[in-house]
């Protein structure tokens, strides 16, 4: 790796900041702070005897340091952002503001219900658009991200199995899936089989029919899935799943694609996560805050997990305990009831979107990625034949003999300032590229994207291998050597021996 430049002020790019407690004055405050009076205390004489040694640092020099970290930082807000299968789009900031009004913004969760009769009616009313969009009846709304709904919904297919003392031990799971779908499968406890991908990108329809039997609980399905394409068959592998007494899990990362023109519930689905925070337009990464409700089908309605929203003569309220519930619960997948501020945000983007709204979020999301896939098929390889759907996926076909690799073209990519595509995912293409524009960049961005993955594209072909194997060279850190022989070892803590006389 090689070594970053220091702090240089005002000259140049700054590409490394110093800690505050590497130029930070202990003379030095922000504040003036009255003396601390002098008051007896109960440390027993554990009170500390030096200085604490905190940095001390003028208001500006705090200020200017944290501005110049966060303009480090690549953002959706400071620009364009495709990584592929992850719907990195804008968030608009009405949905924000919303979030923080007074009454929705500071409420606690073990409030009496007669005083959050507002906040229920949010989630009530959340929960009647996400079953609506979706064509199912009944939807678990607490679940606190994507993965934690798949794990949700595979929890409410084992329970409804097991309700029938139908005791099943296998889920299947297509290669074009989303990566956590066989880790949620394991975690339920269920062992899990690939499905291969046929010549089209899409689920082999012979070969999933091979793998069913009466052991197979449930299929879990991305649609459209990994690759950007929809599955065309999905008709027929819901017939067949439901032929051999199994359910229909769809992951529902890639909602965006389809949300106003599909109900999945008329495609035979029986359980599906939606990531509000990435359909319905809360801010995305970082850790959160994310959300996965889950919608389920009439034969998994009953058995959903607790709580869930009531509406009755008396206003609203919270079933949070199975004896009060109408159906079979399996308990609860989270302490409290789901991530409200989310729940906010989304009500709110739905709320101003309408129902034309959300139908244009699907078509000009797809359009755009059929927009990038014109534009740049000519100078990379495309992975299939014909439109996709929400995203484009490249492989590294074009790159042959070129001496650059896919990672080489991500690590170009960001001297150019924008952020890369997915790498090397999904696995079913060499060296992927997957590419989402979604609906919210103008032509402009896609036109300007075009023109410089192109150019990139042309240069490697130029035999311009080189360049790309010091990228980036305007980062903040530099190139990182990857290679597994550069990789120190973890070092582990190691309790100390016990005590000779340990066994006394």
């Amino acid at each position: 790796m090689s070594a970053p430049e220091t702090f240089t002020g005002n000259r140049g790019l700054q590409l490394e900041e110093p800690l505050t407690f590497e130029t930070g004055d202990p003379a030095l405050s922000a504040v003036d702070l009255p003396p601390v009076p002098e008051a007896p205390d109960r440390l027993g004489g554990l009170a500390r005897e030096g200085e604490i040694g905190l940095p001390g640092l003028s208001e500006p020099q705090v200020m200017r340091h944290y501005l110049r970290l966060s303009q480090k930082n690549y953002a959706i807000d400071a620009g364009f952002y495709p990584l592929g299968s992850c719907t990195m789009k804008h968030n608009p900031r009405l949905n924000e503001k919303v979030a923080r009004l007074p009454g929705l913004g500071d409420l606690h969760p073990l409030q009496p219900v007669s005083t959050v009769q507002g906040a229920l009616a949010v989630m009530d009313a959340c929960a009647h658009w996400l079953k609506t969009l979706t064509g199912m009846p009944a939807v678990a709304m607490s679940p606190a991200a994507g993965a934690h709904g798949e794990l949700t919904g595979l929890m409410t297919i084992r329970a409804a199995l097991e309700a029938a003392g139908d005791a099943r031990a296998k889920v299947l799971v297509p290669e074009s899936a989303h990566g956590t779908n066989p880790a949620s499968a394991h975690f339920c406890g269920y062992g899990v089989e690939s499905i291969p991908a046929n010549d089209r990108g899409r689920v082999d329809l012979a070969a999933f029919k091979d793998k069913l039997g009466g052991d197979v609980a449930a299929v879990m399905l991305t649609n459209p899935n990994t690759c950007g394409l929809f599955e065309d068959e999905i008709l027929e592998i819901a017939e067949a799943i439901h032929g051999i007494g199994g359910y229909f899990y769809c992951d529902g990362a890639n909602f965006n694609a389809i949300v106003g023109r599909v109900r999945p519930g008329d495609l035979g689905i029986d359980c599906m996560h939606l990531n509000l925070h990435k359909t319905f337009s809360t801010p995305h990464g970082g850790g959160g805050p994310g959300s996965g409700p889950v919608v389920l089908s009439a034969p998994l309605a009953p058995f959903a997990p607790l709580p869930y929203v009531v509406h009755g003569p008396d206003g609203f309220r919270l079933v949070e305990h199975a004896a009060d519930s109408d159906g079979r619960p399996f308990g609860r997948v989270k302490g409290f009831h789901g991530q409200f501020g989310v729940f906010v945000r989304a009500l709110a983007y739905m709320m101003s979107m309408g129902s034309d709204g959300l139908r244009q979020v699907s078509e000009d999301a797809v359009l755009n990625a059929n927009y990038l896939l014109a534009g740049l098929k000519d100078d990379l390889s495309p992975s299939f034949d014909g439109p996709c759907m929400h995203e484009v996926l490249f492989d590294d076909h074009f790159l042959r003999n070129t001496g650059v690799s896919t990672l080489d073209m991500a690590k170009a990519l960001i001297d150019e300032g924008f952020h890369p595509m997915t790498m090397y995912f999904p696995l079913v293409v060499h060296g992927a590229l997957l590419m989402e524009p979604t609906e919210t960049e103008s032509k402009e961005t896609l036109d300007l994207f075009i023109a410089t993955v192109r150019d990139l594209a042309r240069r490697a072909k130029a035999g311009e291998a080189d360049s790309f194997h010091a990228a980036p060279r305007l980062t903040p850190r530099r190139r990182l050597d990857e290679t597994l022989a550069a990789r120190k070892p973890v070092l582990r803590w190691t309790p100390p021996a016990p005590a000779a006389d340990a066994a006394d």
